[in-house]
């Protein structure tokens, strides 16, 4: 018998199920349409959290018990928008996909997304964080994630013959919408990594977790760069993808072009790279001010 995920067994409905198979029935959905086994494991726990908090199966639930769990994410647990996201993605594949009730997608709309500017630290800054952590491996981890310009979840899936010295690239297998790609090794990333490597001689996984078997967690890495911030004394909390933020940015303003910079980042949208103009300083410097033209800087000077 498959372990439930909502709850008690119900009878068979619309050709699916009963409630206790459920959750393999969804998870086979996802498999099917390649998602990773992240976006898998979150989609089932969104899925679990919302049966959760009404006790009872979601085939019992309509659009009114939609909307009053997405204002109880927003009012009382005041999720980030990326969590309510998350769980309006996985509504409505749950109804559309593994239930076939393709008109609740109306009823599990999308809000609209806040547009922020990335965090970016200054290269002074990226300077503190990776010589702050004596231990060499979390030194080569941070290193890494900026050198490379890696997502946390791309960083710990990194094996040891991912790092291909001879061509001088590091090969991202499966990243975000998976797709491969491959990123530079820079020579000190090289050096570095090499002096890892000869002290701890991973296996496989070129960052293990406490067993040489399986892979560091996100959550060590995020724990790490956040300890690593406070080390080095930053003014703000460090997170994994700043690091990913200050390569694309330190590169836009060394003149690394959009399109170059969107293959190594592994962006499947240009505009998605082109948040980085906004932030590079280079960009914001070469735009002159309407303050500096002739006909109103002349009036201006003579006033100072």
């Amino acid at each position: 018998m498959i372990p439930a995920l909502y709850g008690r067994s119900l009878p068979m409905m619309s050709g699916r199920p009963p409630m206790t198979a459920l959750r393999q029935w969804m998870q086979d959905d996802l498999q099917l349409r390649n998602y990773s086994d992240h976006t898998i494991r979150a989609y089932l726990h969104c899925v679990a959290e919302f049966a959760r908090h009404f006790h009872t199966s979601p085939e019992h639930l309509g659009p009114e018990h939609i909307r009053t769990y997405q204002l109880y994410l927003v009012q009382q647990k005041k999720v980030a928008w990326a969590t309510f996201n998350q769980a309006v993605c996985a509504l409505r594949f749950f109804y559309h996909t593994t239930l076939g009730v393709a008109w609740m997608i109306e009823h599990i709309p999308y809000p609209r997304r806040q547009k922020k500017l990335p965090m970016v630290l200054s290269r002074a800054e990226v300077a503190a964080l990776l010589t702050a952590p004596r231990n060499l491996k979390h030194r080569a981890m941070l290193t890494t994630l900026y050198a490379a310009g890696l997502r946390v979840s791309e960083l710990c899936a990194l094996q040891v013959p991912d790092i291909e010295s001879q061509r001088m690239v590091i090969r991202v297998r499966q990243g975000k919408g998976q797709r491969d790609r491959l990123v530079m090794l820079a020579p000190r990333l090289l050096q570095l990594l090499r002096q890892y490597w000869k002290q701890y001689r991973p296996p496989l996984w070129l960052f293990p977790g406490r067993t040489l078997t399986a892979p560091i967690t996100h959550d060590s890495v995020r724990s790490l760069c956040r300890h690593a911030g406070e080390v080095a004394q930053l003014p703000h909390p460090v997170f994994p993808h700043m690091l990913r933020h200050s390569f694309a940015t330190h590169l836009l303003e060394d003149g690394v072009d959009l399109r170059r910079l969107q293959l190594l980042l592994g962006h499947r949208r240009l505009d998605t790279t082109s948040l980085y103009l906004h932030v590079a300083s280079s960009t914001l410097q070469a735009t002159p001010s309407p303050l500096e033209h002739p006909d109103v800087a002349s009036v201006l000077d003579a006033l100072l």
